[in-house]
């Protein structure tokens, strides 16, 4: 497959959301609400859940599974009491000591007025930073796409898993297209150069894992995903509070590849 084949097949409708990887992941979940500061927003969902015999919090964006929801849910696109709530998940999460595992499937983050009112672009830097700075053990997984920052603010992890067809991008290939070319319709030569694939990204070391897709048989894939989080879970349990912290910030000092002339 092309990265434009990938790109459509990460934007397929038929592909699970975050909230049926939600369900299928964990076990007793406990949804929680609201950031405390505005309001409640659908596009993300979080909460506590067990993962086998380990609690964790999970963050999800959800693109809903019909015309209705996801109108709710901003087509995945969160606001910033989305991200807000998030932060605070997190933050309760360090309070606990409990892992966070965050579900991100995003074109980006909501461009609305009222989001820009209420610190789109704040929430989500401040969600990048307090990230970095977290003790306990954090994974994220982009389950289909991965928009800009929008993404990031959910993304700042120890370990970035990502779907064989999920793609990972600065920016959106028709933004791109529309950038260089000032022709959006040149989408394929943008998300080739973009270079926004799952293999692409495990090769920059921007993610560590690549998860392969079978959404005929969902439950067991879920099942493999699930035993690949405990084994890495498990390895980071052996690591202080600091060195988790140290080892995301190394992680990321770490990004890119270039060539001096």
């Amino acid at each position: 497959m092309t990265a434009y084949e990938k790109l459509k097949a990460a934007r397929a409708s038929r592909r699970p959301t975050g909230a049926a990887y939600v369900e299928e992941l964990f076990d007793s979940c406990i949804e929680l609400h609201g950031d405390r500061r505005f309001g409640d927003d659908a596009a993300i969902v979080g909460g506590i859940g067990m993962l086998g015999d380990t609690p964790v919090t999970y963050i999800a964006i959800d693109r809903g599974t019909d015309i209705h929801s996801r109108m709710a849910k901003n087509f995945g696109c969160p606001k910033p009491e989305g991200y807000r709530k998030g932060l605070r998940l997190m933050k309760q999460a360090e309070k606990f000591g409990r892992p966070i595992i965050c579900l991100v499937d995003t074109q980006g983050a909501f461009c609305g007025a009222d989001a820009e009112e209420r610190g789109q672009g704040e929430a989500i830097a401040e969600n990048i930073m307090e990230m970095m700075d977290l003790h306990v053990p954090v994974i994220s997984i982009i389950i289909g796409e991965g928009g800009s920052g929008g993404a990031l603010a959910l993304a700042s992890a120890n370990r970035v898993y990502m779907l064989e067809n999920a793609v990972y991008s600065v920016i959106s290939p028709e933004g791109c297209a529309s950038i260089l070319w000032k022709d959006s319709a040149r989408v394929a030569d943008a998300a080739e150069v973009l270079h926004i694939t799952a293999a692409d990204m495990k090769q920059y070391g921007i993610a560590e894992e690549i998860i392969a897709e079978d959404f005929r048989n969902f439950p067991a894939m879920c099942a493999s995903l699930r035993t690949t989080l405990e084994r890495d879970l498990a390895q980071m349990a052996e690591l202080s509070p600091d060195q988790l912290q140290q080892t995301r910030y190394e992680r990321f000092r770490k990004f890119g590849i270039f060539r001096e002339a």
